[in-house]
């Protein structure tokens, strides 16, 4: 049983042998003499991180447009540092952290392996789309994420360049939290229908500060609430912790209130799956008691809390009980009938799918939509994905989460056993991973920029961590 997890995790497979045996490895280190010669190069990862600093530095302001620019500038300069690699993709290397040397060659993860292999799914998927024009923007769309996902794989195995950019993520999100805290004190006009007019909260803010919209604005706080929570423990003076204090609170009352029961959802899961990382964190410090006995009355204190809130607070009641009225809520009904129409899609293209992206579900889904329900999205992230690139496509994104959820595991365990704070930023990813998949149960905004991005932060971060087992190495 134990072969078959470490088989099916990919924990077992040997990434240098077959990075090295593999047609796409020959490119790399083409450009190797020019690099060792460059004055530029030798800030390499600086200057890549530069650049993803200036896209979640922007994203919650910017439009589309601009984020695609520097991703498609993110895509250019990576695919420049892997041609100039002294080392090639499927090689290990400790790198320059721990030698002084600021070039860090890539590294290539079971999480990398699963990626590519999803990436390939969609390519297929495009190729045989009903309306392949529409299919390959959003293949183009997708291949901007991943260059994303590549570049800060490899710069955010650097501690220093880590703590800069969640550091960075952090405070723009404090903003963020800020002014739509502002908009809930002085009142703020929806931009669109967010709750049923026959609704107790009909009159009720729903806060949504830059982001246009309180679902949106939700998915992207889930993981701000939980990486400050982690900036907590990983920053090491009080006042940095007072900080990081102040920014859980704030970034948790403003999710709260954008009422977005989606982004509920989320940060429940997410602080549930981030307590429990905690204390296993801490369970070998603990006594015996303590190690039996803290899992269950902490999370029972915080589950007496939550419930509390509901009894006590009428909107927080109201908004949680609309969850169980099905189509007696107008919000449930909408996506309960799209959902009947997007099933429908699934069984006429079950295998491969329509091809990825917004623009051909929108070509094609009016053609299964109930009168007076249209929609621009699957409104859940799982039927997206089916409908998206089918069964296939689905089994590997399942794949995928496995994975990465076994690779973070793994790492957490030798962070642990180190007593290394970074770890900190590993559980949050980890438990922010598993709150936007709860939010994206019954929502898409993981497919809007402002989200998507810190979707592919949570996963580079846990590859960033990743190293082989003794067993790969020694092969």
């Amino acid at each position: 049983m134990s072969s078959f997890w470490q088989s099916l995790t990919l924990s077992t497979v040997a990434l240098p042998q077959w990075g090295s045996a593999s047609y796409l490895h020959r490119p790399i280190g083409m450009l190797r003499n020019w690099r060792q010669n460059s004055w530029f190069m030798q800030w390499a990862d600086e200057i890549g991180t530069v650049l993803v600093m200036l896209v979640f530095g922007l994203v919650p302001f910017a439009n589309n447009a601009l984020i695609g620019v520097l991703m498609g500038a993110i895509g250019a300069y990576w695919l420049l540092l892997t041609l100039s690699d002294d080392v090639g993709v499927g090689q290990w290397s400790l790198g320059s952290r721990e030698t002084g040397d600021r070039r860090s060659p890539g590294v290539m993860t079971p999480i990398h392996v699963l990626i590519l292999l999803y990436w390939g799914i969609a390519m297929v998927a495009t190729a045989m789309s009903p309306i392949k024009s529409a299919a390959f923007s959003g293949l183009l769309k997708l291949t901007l994420y991943l260059c994303l996902f590549v570049l800060m794989a490899r710069v955010l195995r650097s501690p220093r360049i880590r703590n800069w950019l969640l550091t960075l993520y952090l405070h723009i999100t404090l903003i963020v939290s800020v002014y739509g805290l502002q908009q809930w004190f002085s009142g703020a006009e929806a931009l669109a229908t967010w709750v049923d007019p026959e609704s107790p909260l009909s009159k009720t803010t729903r806060v949504f500060s830059y982001l246009g919209n309180p679902n949106l604005l939700a998915g992207y706080l889930v993981p701000a609430v939980i990486f400050s929570v982690a900036a907590v423990f990983v920053w090491q003076r009080w006042l940095p912790k007072a900080l990081a204090i102040t920014m859980v609170l704030v970034n948790l009352a403003c999710l709260v209130l954008t009422f977005s029961r989606g982004g509920w959802i989320g940060i429940v899961v997410s602080l549930f799956a981030m307590g429990i990382l905690l204390m296993h964190w801490w369970s070998i410090y603990l006594p015996t008691f303590w190690r039996r006995w803290a899992m269950p009355i902490v999370l029972g204190s915080a589950a007496a809390v939550l419930v509390l809130a509901v009894l006590v607070v009428d909107p927080l009641r109201d908004r949680v009980l609309s969850m169980f009225a099905g189509r007696g809520d107008s919000s449930n009904n909408y996506r309960i009938n799209v959902w009947g129409s997007v099933i429908e899609m699934i069984k006429d293209r079950p295998v491969i799918g329509i091809g990825p992206g917004n623009s051909v579900f929108n070509k094609i889904y009016p053609l299964y939509q109930r009168p007076k329900f249209s929609a621009l999205s699957a409104y859940s992230i799982y039927l997206e994905v089916l409908v998206e690139t089918g069964i296939i496509g689905f089994t590997c994104f399942l794949w995928l989460l496995l994975v990465t959820f076994n690779t973070g595991w793994t790492q957490l365990q030798r962070l642990r056993s180190q007593a290394d704070p970074q770890g900190f930023w590993l559980m949050a990813a980890i438990a922010s991973l598993l709150g936007m998949m709860g939010h994206g149960l019954v929502d898409t905004v993981l497919y809007r920029p402002e989200v998507n991005t810190l979707w592919w932060l949570t996963i580079a971060l846990i590859a960033s961590f990743y190293r082989p087992q003794p067993a790969s190495l020694s092969r």
